[in-house]
C-alpha cells in the first residue's frame, strides 16, 4: 500500500471507522430485509444501529442517540418476538 495511502488511513479518528463499518452492516440488514431474510436482517441491523448509537455517543448528537437507542429496542424486542412465538 502507497504511504500516503496508509497515512491518511492511520489519521482517520475512530468514529471514522464505526460510523462507515456501521453503514455498510445497516445496508447489509437492509438488503436482507430487502431479500424476506428474516431474522437474519434484525441481527445485521441492530449491530450496525449499535455501531451509530456508539458514534452518536462520541459526537454527543442527542437526535443520533433517541434515535438509534429506539431502533436497538425495537429491533431487539423484533429479534426476542421471534424466538418467544
Amino acid at each position: 500500500m502507497n504511504n500516503s495511502i496508509k497515512k491518511a488511513l492511520l489519521q482517520k479518528p475512530v468514529d471514522w471507522y464505526i460510523k462507515w463499518t456501521a453503514s455498510i452492516i445497516l445496508l447489509t440488514g437492509i438488503t436482507l430485509t430487502a431479500s424476506n431474510i428474516y431474522p437474519l436482517n434484525l441481527f445485521f441491523d441492530v449491530v450496525g444501529v449499535t455501531g451509530w448509537f456508539i458514534v452518536a455517543m462520541l459526537w454527543n448528537d442527542h437526535a443520533l442517540i433517541v434515535i438509534n437507542s429506539v431502533s436497538i429496542v425495537i429491533l431487539l424486542n423484533g429479534i426476542l418476538n421471534y424466538y418467544v412465538k
